[in-house]
C-alpha cells in the first residue's frame, strides 16, 4: 500500500474542492511546493480526444515568453560536409552516421534531437530507441529543418514539443516554481492559447474537458479555465 507523506498532507488541505481562477492557481501552486527542492510547474488538459484516430493527433510546439527554467539539452545530426561544430550552435552534441549509431546503441542523455532533413533516411531506424521516449524529429515539431542553428536557439530559449498522451491528456512544463507568479501565468496562458489553435479537426464536442495545474511533487489544482 503506497503511503502519503505527511508533506503532501498538508499541501494538499490548503487545496479546496473548488475551481481556481489562473491567479489563484499559481498563487496556491507556489505554496503547496514544499519539496527540499525547486520543483517544476506542470499544467494537464484532459482533452477529448482520441488519438488513434489520425484526425484526432495532436502534437505540436509553443515558445514559452519566460523559458522553462530548465537547462534544454539539446543534439543534432547534419551532414559530414555541413561544416557545423557544436561551439557553433551551442549543442551538446552533433555528428552525422557515428552519432546516428551511438544512439542506436542506447545514447539517449538528451532532451531535444534536431536533424536536417537530409538525413532523415538514416535516422529512421532509430524509431525503436526514440519514439517511446519522444525524441524522434518530426518537421511538425521543428526538428527537422536546413536552419538547424536557429532551431537550437529556439529550443534552448523555451521551445517545447508536446503531444496528447493515448489516453486524451496533454501534460507540459510550464516553468520553475521559483518563477514570479506574473511570469508563470504569462507561460501558462501561452500554452493555454497553443492547446485551443491547434485543435484537431477530428474533434466532436467539447474539446477540453479539464484543466489542473501543480507542481512537481504537489497535489493537482483544477483551473476555471471558462473565464481565460
Amino acid at each position: 500500500m503506497r503511503l502519503t507523506s505527511k508533506r503532501f498532507k498538508e499541501a494538499k488541505n490548503l487545496v479546496q474542492d473548488k475551481l481556481y481562477s489562473i491567479e489563484e492557481s499559481i498563487e496556491l501552486l507556489k505554496k503547496t511546493a514544499t519539496a527540499k527542492f525547486v520543483e517544476s510547474s506542470e499544467v494537464h488538459f484532459c482533452l477529448n480526444l482520441n488519438p488513434k484516430y489520425a484526425d484526432q493527433q495532436l502534437r505540436a510546439t509553443v515558445v514559452l515568453p519566460h523559458g522553462t527554467g530548465k537547462n534544454i539539452r539539446v543534439v543534432a545530426i547534419a551532414s559530414a560536409d555541413s561544416g557545423l561544430s557544436s561551439t557553433d550552435i551551442g549543442v551538446e552534441r552533433i555528428g552525422a552516421e557515428d552519432l546516428i549509431e551511438q544512439i542506436n546503441q542506447g545514447y539517449t542523455d538528451f532532451d531535444v534531437l534536431i536533424a536536417e532533413p537530409d538525413m532523415m533516411p538514416k535516422i529512421a531506424k532509430l524509431g525503436r530507441v526514440l519514439g517511446p521516449k519522444g525524441l524522434m524529429p518530426s518537421p511538425k515539431a521543428g526538428t527537422v529543418t536546413k536552419d538547424i542553428k536557429s532551431a537550437v536557439q529556439e529550443f534552448k530559449r523555451g521551445k517545447l514539443e508536446y503531444r496528447v498522451d493515448k489516453t486524451g491528456i496533454v501534460h507540459i512544463n510550464f516553468g520553475k516554481v521559483n518563477f514570479t507568479e506574473t511570469q508563470l501565468q504569462d507561460n501558462l496562458l501561452t500554452v493555454y492559447k497553443s492547446i485551443l489553435q491547434n485543435k484537431p479537426t477530428g474533434v466532436k464536442g467539447k474539446y477540453l474537458k479539464r484543466m489542473y495545474v501543480c507542481s512537481s511533487m504537489g497535489p493537482s489544482i483544477e483551473i476555471d479555465y471558462s473565464v481565460l
